[in-house]
């Protein structure tokens, strides 16, 4: 039965434990159990910016798909953007996510993410928060919050972060408590990839695939699984789309143009994709495979 559990600061990661900023306790929604359990799994924070792109959303899911086949744990913030992409592509791939909130765990913020965070819980993941029932949230428990993202993860994992962005937050206590920082690349002119880009002019492991963070987590080469075979399409057209998909073509213009079928053809292929839920939408007309 899921319930509040109090995890005291001699039970924290030694990352997190350790620091002279550490909580002095945790407070836990899930299921009996789940925080031995959380520590002997691998455990990855995806974080990025609050309005990622097309791309953001779509390398996300993707990442995020194939570490939970390896049986990582997603950790993130529940926020806006990365965070609750990172989220939603956990549960949706059957695994197990934990989100680290900036204020009491039966009082989920932002209020919209409600439903995300109770699918989160009866999925077997958890709601963590260093803030006791009844306090109130306030601007700074944000930042704070994300030191604890970073100190529950073996990995952090930034998924388009803009020059300014708060993730850089995250990624200075991640440094601090010796995390291993990694990023995914983004087009050069793209403002939401200048902060990925920057870290990887530094210290930072550079993302190309879920193969790349499975090798920070020191798994045995034996246990990877990646990737997914495309969904079997009804016929060539059906077949064209989901190829360019595959290749990483998200905008509908250009799997309209590069697929090189008619209007007519184009839409009735989409449709028909997308009502077999061999593809979904992701807004603006960009789309992935489901």
């Amino acid at each position: 039965m899921d319930r509040i559990i109090t995890i005291s600061k001699d039970e924290l990661p030694s990352a997190l434990g350790k620091q002279p900023d550490a909580p002095a306790s945790l407070f836990m929604l899930a299921q009996e159990g789940f925080w031995q359990r959380l520590a002997a799994q691998p455990k990855v924070a995806v974080v990025g910016t609050r309005r990622p792109t097309a791309y953001g959303k779509h390398v996300t899911e993707q990442l995020v798909g194939d570490l939970v086949n390896n049986g990582v744990t997603i950790i993130s913030g529940l926020a806006y953007g990365i965070d609750i992409t990172a989220h939603r592509a956990a549960l949706r791939a059957g695994g197990t996510t934990v989100a680290v909130l900036p204020g009491p765990v039966d009082y989920v913020v932002p209020r919209t993410h409600a439903n995300d965070a109770r699918h989160i819980v009866e999925g077997g993941g958890a709601l963590i928060s260093e803030y006791a029932s009844g306090t109130p949230t306030y601007r700074h428990n944000f930042v704070e919050r994300n030191r604890i993202v970073s100190g529950l993860a073996d990995v952090l994992l930034v998924i388009e972060a803009t020059e300014d962005s708060g993730t850089r937050h995250t990624i200075d206590f991640a440094l601090d408590q010796g995390i291993d920082t990694m990023a995914v690349p983004g087009p050069i002119n793209s403002p939401a990839s200048v902060g990925t880009n920057n870290m990887l002019k530094g210290t930072a492991g550079l993302v190309t695939s879920a193969q790349d963070v499975l090798h920070a987590l020191r798994l045995p080469d034996h246990q990877l699984s990646l990737g997914r075979k495309p969904p079997k399409a009804a016929n060539k057209g059906e077949q064209l789309i989901i190829d360019l998909l595959e290749q990483g073509v998200t905008a509908g213009q250009q799997l309209r143009q590069r697929s090189g079928l008619r209007i007519e053809q184009y839409g009735h292929h989409m449709t028909m994709l997308e009502i077999t839920a061999r593809i979904r939408p992701l807004g603006a007309d960009n789309w992935s495979l489901a």
